[in-house]
């Protein structure tokens, strides 16, 4: 065991190389000594935390990785941040909802029963919730609702985490879909680019323009895992807290603040019937190169009526925490990234960059 692990309490975080995991590792460095499971190792800069490659699919990666966690640093385990699981917006079927995000999740706690560990934290989604009418909250105990693969996993990692955790204090976030200045939302960057490139499909809309979806900041994200790792010792042994904005953009605004900052003229959302959406995202489909698939599928369609506003009180109560930052405060800096440099926003969000970018000045985002 070296010197760090005993000057500062351990924190194992799975998926740490990716957006989420590589910031929780920055914050968590200076006060913990972080240890960062992934098949991929650390970005350069975060050189001072310590990477063990581990595949979560493979029973004795996972074995390995754990005992030379041991091995090296004892034991005792402060708080695990489990964040590695598998996400495809295509709706096509992967082993990996299983393998990775349902059995990883197991292969985990079991190899930690031989730990003392003061904490086990997953990261859930907001998607696993069911949709609430106009007027209604979602909190913990509203009623669950997982209508595709990628929040249907989660719940069932969930369940995983109830009969696997033993003796180990367990947190479940149920988290909004999280963004920042330069995007990294998927939902909100396909939006963006295709009312960007003047699509003739930005225009449409199949659901109820009125309903949205909650969003969660970064930088918020990172001050809720900080506030749980500090609650460790408070909370109750098994706990759920469902973590977004309060505030929520309706379908409509969002689409309108778009178009408004990146055109300088509010871009209508025009609904239309979802039989002719999903014949239209067919087509789409059909035609299309597969380096250049659309992002729009049919089943997305059906899931238009969506509705996710929440309510933080429990988090507010228990944990002290309350989001800091508004998606609508926020869109403006997002757009701005975009029309200073194109191609670097197109990049930096894993877009394919359109041969033609257009050539347009911040009409709106910062006047």
């Amino acid at each position: 065991m070296n010197d760090t692990s005993i000057e500062k309490p351990v924190i194992l975080v799975t998926g740490a190389a990716g957006l989420i995991g590589t910031r929780l590792v920055q914050a968590f460095s200076e006060q913990f000594q972080v240890v960062a499971f992934d098949v991929k190792p650390l970005p350069e800069e975060q050189h001072s935390s310590e990477w063990i490659s581990c595949d979560l699919t493979d029973d004795d990666s996972v074995a390995r990785a754990l005992s030379d966690l041991k091995a090296q640093h004892g034991s005792k385990i402060a708080s695990v941040v489990h964040l590695a699981a598998y996400y495809d917006f295509s709706g096509e079927p992967s082993p990996l909802y299983q393998d990775l995000t349902v059995a990883g999740t197991r292969r985990l706690l079991q190899g930690l029963q031989d730990f003392d560990v003061e904490q086990f934290i997953f990261s859930s989604s907001l998607l696993v919730q069911k949709s609430v009418d106009d007027g209604e909250l979602i909190q913990a105990s509203s009623p669950v609702e997982a209508e595709w693969q990628y929040p249907q996993s989660k719940l069932e990692a969930e369940s995983t985490i109830r009969q696997y955790a033993g003796s180990i204090p367990t947190v479940i976030l149920r988290l909004a879909g999280v963004y920042d200045e330069q995007c990294h939302s998927i939902p909100i960057r396909q939006q963006i680019s295709r009312i960007f490139q003047k699509k003739l499909e930005s225009y449409f809309f199949p659901g109820d323009k009125t309903h949205g979806q909650a969003f969660l900041h970064l930088n918020d994200l990172v001050g809720c895992f900080k506030a749980v790792i500090g609650h460790r010792r408070r909370l109750p042994e098994h706990s759920l807290f469902v973590i977004g904005e309060e505030d929520v953009m309706s379908y409509e605004e969002l689409q309108e603040k778009i178009g408004l900052y990146l055109h300088g003229d509010q871009w209508p959302a025009i609904r239309i019937p979802k039989a002719a959406a999903k014949a239209g995202a067919w087509v789409k489909d059909q035609l299309a190169a597969d380096s250049d698939a659309p992002f729009i599928k049919t089943w997305m369609i059906d899931l238009a009526d969506q509705n996710y506003p929440v309510s933080a009180e429990r988090a507010r109560e228990q944990l002290g925490w309350e989001p800091r930052h508004l998606l609508r405060e926020t869109l403006p800096d997002m757009i701005d990234a975009l029309l200073d440099d194109p191609k670097a926003w197109y990049e930096e969000n894993g877009l394919p960059v359109p041969d033609e970018l257009p050539q347009l000045e911040a009409t709106g985002a910062r006047k």
